[in-house]
């Protein structure tokens, strides 16, 4: 029987490490050869696109009814896994962008305190890493293989991301007033420890939210600068 999942305990520990060295692997691969890119590139586009009906089929296993918060693929984590499947099969800047920008900095957070009741060896443990794993999968794909690179100047990029995940905000809030939903966690706190709990209460942890999307978009951009800067020094 599948025990409740607990953050930070050795199972997490152990499929965070698993994860990252597949992932590792994978883009190691696909940087080297063409093959690499392709098949890898197939994987990813194939756990991105199926994730939501993967985990559909996880919580048919569960006993209790599915709640609308598992049954409707409105988290950022959810769209962020549709966005990223088609990033890497259509190459759409956009997409491309929002994927690194939004894979980054969010999914690696929902990785790190997974929200997630059931644990090893449950079919929703096995479909929420893949599903959060394929996402960071793409994310560092884009730029690693030369598929992606943010637009100039450098700065609008970070900030078009965070006006999209505004959108997808507005977006969620009014599902959640309609539905009685949790979609982005902006109607009230996951029940599992996470970033949240230490920005305050409802409303204004969404202000720190927004505030830490922000610094860390700009921050995921600065490897992009340096590159430049290298570049510049090497043409000159």
């Amino acid at each position: 029987m599948a025990k409740h999942f607990t953050v930070f305990s050795p199972t997490h520990l152990y499929t965070v490490i698993v994860g990252f060295i597949l992932l590792a692997i994978l883009i190691a691969w696909s940087r080297r050869s063409y093959f690499g890119k392709m098949i890898t590139s197939g994987i990813l586009a194939f756990f991105c696109l199926g994730a939501y009906g993967l985990s559909q089929y996880a919580w048919s296993y569960d006993a209790q009814p599915t709640d609308l918060d598992n049954l409707l693929p409105f988290h950022l984590c959810d769209v962020c896994a549709f966005l990223a499947g088609y990033a890497i099969l259509t190459k759409k800047p956009l997409a491309c962008e929002l994927t690194y920008y939004w894979g980054l900095a969010a999914t690696i957070q929902a990785l790190i305190t997974p929200a997630i009741g059931y644990g090893f060896p449950h079919p929703t443990y096995f479909t929420f890493f893949l599903q959060h794993f394929a996402i960071v999968g793409v994310a560092l794909f884009l730029p690693l293989t030369g598929t992606w690179r943010p637009v100039r100047p450098l700065w609008k990029s970070p900030l078009q991301a965070f006006v999209w995940v505004n959108f997808y905000m507005i977006f969620a809030m009014s599902m959640n007033f309609l539905l009685k939903t949790n979609f982005g966690y902006l109607a009230h706190p996951p029940s599992n420890p996470s970033l949240i709990d230490h920005l305050g209460p409802w409303p204004y942890y969404i202000i720190g939210l927004e505030t830490i999307a922000l610094v860390l978009f700009l921050l995921l951009t600065l490897p992009f600068m340096q590159k430049n800067r290298a570049t510049a020094t090497l043409a000159g």
